[in-house]
């Protein structure tokens, strides 16, 4: 599902208009981005929570130039389900 296809979705189901959503999207992927660069996660019951993990330094292969190289340790942004929504995941 595309950005433009949840802003359809909800406009359908809520009646409120598709410009609206569009906005309310944007700023709520906005502060998620913001938050995670500040150092802060995000959790929302029910769901899941956004974070930033850790990832170790290591050594991969440049295929093209059959080369190693070292990947430096950094962070990345990472998602967690919630247990709720997991659950109802494996039993579909």
């Amino acid at each position: 599902m595309t950005k433009a296809d949840m802003v359809n979705e909800i406009a359908n189901r809520t009646g409120i208009g598709k410009a609206e959503i569009k906005i309310i999207i944007e700023e709520f992927l906005k502060l998620i981005k913001e938050s995670l660069l500040a150092g802060m996660a995000i959790q929302l019951r029910g769901f899941g929570t956004f974070f930033r993990k850790r990832k170790a330094a290591k050594k991969a292969r440049n295929i093209s130039k059959n080369t190693m190289i070292e990947i430096p340790e950094h962070e990345a942004p990472a998602y967690k389900p919630s247990k709720e929504f997991a659950a109802s995941l494996k039993e579909q």
